[in-house]
């Protein structure tokens, strides 16, 4: 009897570790955190894009794109960037690209320092974009389930 209840046991774990943990998609392909330095567009469109199109929209989370250093100046509403080649077909801006990305989920996060070094308030940002602060930014950098990307 001993026998039969310790097999039973070893085949229990070997079902249970087959199936592995259970969670969500989005979950178990985890998420990206870009760090986004430069108000060049060519650069912000291919950060967006590749955060929109190819993370997010592929049904990763968290998805972030963390504007720092003179990548600030792309959210401030009173400077509409040009629209860039990459985007000229669909007549996108950085600001529209960053609008849509932001209604599909993704998180587009102000350096705080940053802003205020360029005289910029949250009021300055476009709608959807977050005033970021130290938990915030180390929440998603210190998750293990994300990965950082640098434009």
């Amino acid at each position: 009897m001993q026998t039969l209840k310790s097999a039973a046991a070893i085949v229990l774990v070997l079902l249970l570790g087959s199936f592995g943990p259970m969670t969500n998609a989005a979950e178990a392909k985890g998420g990206l955190f870009v760090n986004l330095t430069s108000d060049d567009t060519w650069a912000a469109a291919k950060a967006i894009l590749f955060a929109h199109e190819k993370v997010l929209k592929q049904g990763h989370r968290p998805v972030a794109i963390w504007m720092n250093v003179r990548a600030v100046y792309l959210i401030d509403k009173k400077r509409p960037s040009h629209v860039h080649g990459l985007m000229k077909d669909q007549g996108k801006s950085i600001q529209d690209m960053l609008k849509a990305f932001i209604a599909d989920g993704g998180q587009v996060i102000a350096c705080a320092a940053c802003s205020q070094a360029a005289g910029l308030t949250q009021q300055d940002y476009i709608e959807g974009a977050t005033m970021g602060n130290s938990d915030l930014v180390r929440g998603l950098l210190f998750d293990p389930r994300v990965k950082t990307l640098s434009w």
